[in-house]
C-alpha cells in the first residue's frame, strides 16, 4: 500500500527552520501552514468539529507555526489537542462540558455575545479576528455534542484496540494518537497531525534509538493504514508520513549517530490516490544527495494539493498587496506516483 519517497529534499538542516518549511513551505518567514491551507480550500466536512486538529504537537522547533493559520482567516488554524509531553490517553479537547450551565442558557448567553460582538463588528467594519471569535465561541457550543462521544474511545472493538497496540506499553501511546485520527477523520475532520515527539534525532546511539523508536511506530502506523483500508476510508483519505530532514550517510563523531541531510530524506504516502508497492526517486550511491525524480518540500506540497482537488497555482490568498499560496512561486505535481 506504501509509496516510498526517497527523494525528498529541502533547503535548511536546522529543525526548527526545516520544520518549518515542511509545514509551511517557508525556512525564514511566518507562513499558514499546509493543513490550513487545505482547510481553507475545501471548508469544513463538520460543522460541529475543527477542519484541522493536531495531537499531542511539540511546542519547540517551529512550535504554534507548525500549525498556524499565518494570514489566512483565524478559523483556519490549527487546534492543538495535548501536548508532545501529554500522555495521549489525556489529550483531550478540553472546556467541552459544562455542569454547571444548561445548553438552553447557554445558548442564551452566546445569543447575547454574539449580538453584542455583531454590533461591535458592524462599528469596526472588517475585524477578521472578531469574526474569528464569534465563529470559534458557536464552534466551541456545537462541539459540546459531538466531542465528548468522538474522545472516548471505550465503543472500539477490543480486536480494534490490539491492530492499533494499544495493549502493549511501547505502543500504547502513538497508537492512541493514530486511533484519534482515524475517528476524527471519520467524523468529518480534513486535517490531523500526529507527532511522535522529536525522539528521532540520534546524534548518538542512533542503533539502539532508532530500534526503540521503530518499535513504537510501526505496529500503530500499519494498524491505521489497515484500519483505514477495512473501513473503505483509504481511497480519499491521505497518510503522509515523515520528518523535516534525513541523516548524513557517515558516522558523527564515532558515537554511532547521524548529522542532519536536507539533501536526502524518505517518506511514504498511501492512499488518497497514490499508487502503492512504488519505490521513487532515488540519491547517490552514498545516500548524500537526491539526485533522480527529486522531490522538493513544495512540489510535495503541490502533489499534495493536487490529490486533494486543488491547483497549487490556483489556491491563493491576497495579503500585504499581492497573492500567496503553500508553494510560493514554485512547485510541480508528482504525477508519476499517482494511481
Amino acid at each position: 500500500d506504501l509509496c516510498i519517497i526517497n527523494s525528498v529534499h529541502g533547503s535548511n538542516s536546522r529543525h526548527g527552520a526545516a520544520l518549518l518549511e515542511l509545514h509551511t513551505g517557508s525556512d525564514t518567514f511566518i507562513r499558514p501552514s499546509m493543513g490550513s491551507w487545505i482547510n481553507y480550500g475545501l471548508g469544513t466536512e463538520n460543522n460541529n468539529l475543527p477542519g484541522f486538529v493536531t495531537i499531542c504537537p511539540t511546542f519547540g522547533h517551529g512550535g504554534v507555526n507548525a500549525w498556524s493559520n499565518g494570514f489566512l482567516p483565524a478559523k483556519f488554524q490549527g487546534t492543538p489537542i495535548g501536548t508532545s509531553s501529554t500522555p495521549a490517553d489525556k489529550a483531550k479537547i478540553p472546556f467541552i462540558e459544562n455542569k454547571e450551565v444548561s445548553r438552553s442558557d447557554q445558548r442564551m448567553e452566546l445569543d447575547l455575545l454574539k449580538e453584542l460582538n455583531r454590533d461591535h463588528l458592524a462599528n469596526r467594519g472588517v475585524d477578521d479576528q472578531l469574526e474569528s471569535r464569534i465563529a470559534s465561541f458557536e464552534l466551541a457550543f456545537r462541539l459540546q455534542r459531538q466531542a465528548p462521544d468522538l474522545q472516548n474511545i471505550s465503543d472500539e472493538s477490543a480486536a480494534t484496540l490490539e491492530q492499533y497496540g494499544l495493549n502493549e506499553k511501547e505502543t500504547k501511546n502513538f497508537g492512541r494518537q493514530c486511533l484519534m485520527a482515524r475517528r476524527f477523520a471519520e467524523a468529518g475532520v480534513r486535517f490531523i497531525q500526529v507527532t511522535h515527539s522529536y525522539k528521532w534525532d540520534q546524534h548518538g546511539g542512533l542503533r539502539n534509538g532508532h530500534a526503540k523508536n521503530a518499535k513504537e511506530v510501526d505496529k500503530p502506523i500499519a494498524g491505521l493504514i489497515q484500519d483505514l483500508k477495512q473501513r473503505g476510508l483509504l481511497d480519499d483519505t491521505l497518510v503522509l508520513w515523515g520528518g523535516e530532514f534525513g541523516r548524513t550517510p557517515v558516522s558523527q563523531g564515532n558515537r554511532d549517530g547521524r548529522d542532519h541531510n536536507p539533501h536526502a530524506n524518505s517518506m511514504f504516502m498511501c492512499g488518497g490516490g497514490v499508487k502503492g508497492g512504488l519505490r521513487y526517486g532515488e540519491t547517490d550511491e552514498h545516500g548524500y544527495y537526491a539526485v533522480r525524480n527529486k522531490v522538493h518540500f513544495h512540489d510535495l506540497h503541490a502533489t499534495i494539493l493536487h490529490l486533494m482537488g486543488m491547483d497549487h497555482e490556483k489556491l491563493t490568498y491576497k495579503y500585504a498587496g499581492r497573492d500567496f499560496r503553500l508553494t510560493d512561486v514554485y512547485g510541480t505535481v508528482v504525477k508519476d506516483i499517482f494511481a
